[in-house]
């Protein structure tokens, strides 16, 4: 299929994309943006980030669904990006309760629908991902139709088998303060071939462009987890885990995912997504790392050309 393409500046705010503060109802601020380059979009998406992001990193995805026709907001979650933090020192990412997130998540929904065409669908990526399903499974949110970019259905640990995670981070929440970073940053992990890059991507000049903006703007930068992090987000992922709450999220859903991913449970995902009544699946192999958007052009553009395709057949102009 023909699909848009836009170039642009991926370390500048465009010109049409507009920033904002949305409360959420207990007046907690979070950081929004609305982008938009027709008065009459084919509908509207809602661009949801990962745990340590902020939207500036995805600038270029977003641009190449408005040049689509769509209408496209992204906001930072509770405790990340531009939308403050939770704790004494903000570098440690943290929440209390995956449930807060839900909730943000769900009244945002709520106001967003009632402002923006349709059709309404979601694009994710890995935290954004599992808290979209979360939200479905509750029936807070009804999407006409969902993107999936590396969900965050299960967590990867180098060092512990998966079974232990939980015992583990429960321990360590148990022995000492629950809000300390449950690891230590290296000086070097922002650096082009330390792990973090590794991780995340293989395209070294849209890895810097992360760099960037934290340096630029360092109140975006976010570090390690909190213990209580850890421990919600594995509490959180195990209550996805019943194949009864999976096969009842019927909206239309693509997962696409890297089997080599070293942040999430590619193997999880493949499970979950034989659960879910409507999901198609995109396996890409170690030319992808965990940042499947932000990855080479190869990657990124594929992936991009089956979402588009998946849009077009899942949620239609109205």
């Amino acid at each position: 299929m023909t699909t848009g393409r836009m170039d642009i500046d991926r370390r500048i705010i465009p010109l049409h994309a507009s920033e904002s503060m949305w409360m959420a109802p207990d007046g907690w601020p979070l950081r929004r943006l609305d982008w938009s380059e027709s008065s009459n979009a084919r509908g509207s998406i809602l661009f949801l980030t990962g745990r340590a992001d902020h939207y500036e990193k995805y600038l270029e995805a977003i641009g190449r669904f408005v040049a689509n026709g769509w209408r496209v907001t992204s906001f930072d979650w509770r405790g990340k990006g531009g939308s403050g933090r939770l704790l004494p020192d903000p570098t440690v990412g943290h929440i209390d309760d995956f449930s807060c997130w839900v909730d943000d998540l769900a009244a945002f929904w709520r106001d967003w629908k009632a402002q923006c065409p349709g059709p309404h669908v979601i694009v994710a990526h890995s935290m954004g991902g599992h808290l979209t399903l979360r939200a479905l499974a509750e029936q807070r949110i009804d999407p006409t139709a969902i993107a999936l970019c590396a969900p965050m259905l299960g967590l990867r640990s180098g060092v512990f088998p998966t079974f232990l995670l939980h015992p583990i981070a429960r321990l360590m929440k148990a022995i000492g303060d629950p809000n300390r970073p449950a690891w230590k940053a290296p000086h070097e992990e922002m650096g082009a071939g330390s792990m973090r890059q590794t991780n995340l991507t293989h395209d070294l000049a849209r890895f810097a462009d992360e760099i960037y903006w934290q340096t630029q703007h360092p109140e975006l930068r976010l570090g390690p987890p909190s213990w209580q992090w850890v421990e919600r987000a594995i509490a959180s992922t195990r209550m996805l885990k019943s194949a009864d709450i999976l096969k009842s999220i019927t909206a239309p859903t693509l997962i696409l995912v890297s089997q080599y991913d070293r942040l999430v449970d590619a193997k999880r995902i493949e499970r979950d997504a034989g659960l879910l009544p409507n999901a198609e699946l995109a396996l890409f192999g170690h030319e992808a790392a965990h940042e499947l958007l932000r990855e080479q052009d190869y990657v990124r553009n594929k992936c991009h050309d089956l979402i588009d395709g998946f849009l077009a057949r899942k949620a239609p102009s109205l």
